[in-house]
């Protein structure tokens, strides 16, 4: 039977709404198929739990310079903010405020576990992990460490690939979004062909077309962009018939999701704190066990607070609730600023992200496992079906992983081959 549309597009994130773009652009009769009731995926932006935008997946348009989402966003009039300074605000040194002297220390400790991770790699050895690069034993390594994994990439130096870490890591300008940057992706799939809530739990790859199939029904098109997370895609929850083949499932599991979790506080009143506008804390890794939040108070002006915290302790949290999540965060702000202090400047409640417990991600954003490194590629040239069925996303992406940007360029690099596959 002929097919009902040239490609489908499995998942409105970034990279489905980016690849369903371009094929419109360029002539194509296109479906997304998105399985829960929104589409912009790991970009989600909402006003209700605290009056104001609240990103609850991405932040920030990062490597701003080369991201094509920069200039997009300014042409469409969006409120940008440039955030790439690492300065604390308040940073604790052994449970105190840093002296000038301390906080120099910080600094030069980034600096010189930047240095030896690029060393290694640059060494040209096996992949090893993350961990296995980086200083130790100063009064600072573990807390820089777990800033550049834990934190910026939501999983444990031991864990992580070298030559991935490096490979993906991001410079340059780091600009937030005042409307939310999923607002910004969601303007972007506007008055596309989307149908939400539609699943897609199995896809047949094996005649001259494909099709996608869930209790919903059934669609054929010519061709697929397969985009989600590699979490979905490592639990099976879309069957591939036939299966997909060993290396393209060894790359899968070589990528799997790692978690960035948020827990928004909003003000009691009218206090502040003593702190302004997108005010930042942090404060020394005490012990192995012991694993910082950083934290972002008042940004735009708002009356709310965000902390960040990732990797293991993470999943932890995620496994025991939002409420342990609030918990945590509040402890967390006790002790910069006191139990008490906190209880009477942060209304009770707390806004805790899904990310990990949500069976349409399992996660925040990927990373390759040591040895793996490789894998994204191999997902990204994935040739199947005669070019018709690709994978795109942000995993599929060999520079910035990770990302928006990254996600949307995977989008649009997959529909030009299936374009291409078409004839």
């Amino acid at each position: 039977m002929s097919p009902e549309v040239d490609v489908v597009v499995v998942g409105a994130g970034a990279a489905g709404i980016a690849a369903a773009r371009l094929l419109r652009a360029r002539g194509r009769t296109v479906r997304l198929l998105e399985a829960g009731g929104r589409i912009g995926g790991r970009a989600f932006t909402e006003t209700a739990s605290l009056g104001a935008p609240f990103d609850h997946g991405a932040s920030w348009i990062h490597v701003a310079e080369r991201n094509p989402l920069t200039p997009i966003a300014r042409e469409m009039g969006f409120t940008l903010r440039d955030e790439r300074r690492r300065v604390r605000d308040i940073l604790l040194f052994e449970g105190r405020p840093a002296s000038a002297a301390e906080r120099a220390a910080h600094d030069a400790a980034c600096e010189a576990w930047e240095a030896a991770v690029e060393a290694r790699d640059a060494a040209g050895d096996a992949d090893i992990p993350l961990a296995s690069a980086v200083p130790r034993d100063g009064p600072w390594d573990a807390t820089v460490s777990h800033w550049f994994s834990s934190i910026i990439s939501g999983v444990e130096a031991e864990d992580f690939s070298l030559r991935d870490y490096v490979a993906t890591g991001l410079d340059g300008a780091n600009l937030q979004v005042a409307e939310g940057f999923g607002t910004l992706v969601a303007r972007l799939g506007e008055g596309l062909p989307v149908t939400l809530r539609t699943p897609v739990a199995q896809l047949r790859w094996d005649g001259a077309g494909v099709r996608a199939e869930g209790a919903w029904g059934a669609l054929r098109a010519g061709a697929a962009i397969v985009t989600v997370s590699t979490g979905v895609l490592a639990a099976e929850g879309i069957r591939f018939d036939p299966a997909l083949p060993d290396d393209i499932q060894a790359a899968i599991a070589g990528l799997p999701q790692g978690l960035l979790s948020k827990v928004a506080l909003r003000a009691a009143g009218e206090a502040r704190l003593g702190l302004g506008a997108f005010a930042r804390l942090g404060r020394q890794a005490q012990g192995a066990g012991d694993h910082p939040m950083s934290w972002m108070l008042w940004p735009w002006g708002r009356d709310h607070a965000v902390g960040f915290i990732g990797g293991a302790t993470a999943w932890a949290l995620a496994r025991e609730g939002p409420a342990a999540a609030g918990a945590f965060a509040r402890a967390e702000l006790a002790r910069y600023f006191g139990a008490a202090e906190v209880a009477r400047a942060f209304a009770p409640g707390a806004v805790a992200t899904g990310w990990a417990e949500d069976p349409l991600f399992l996660g925040a954003y990927s990373h390759a496992r040591v040895g793996c490194y490789g894998a994204r590629a191999t997902l990204r040239d994935a040739v199947l079906a005669g070019g018709r069925l690709r994978f795109a996303g942000e995993a599929c992406h060999t520079r910035t992983a990770g990302t928006v940007g990254g996600a949307w360029e995977s989008g649009e690099r997959a529909a030009r081959e299936v374009d291409a596959a078409l004839g």
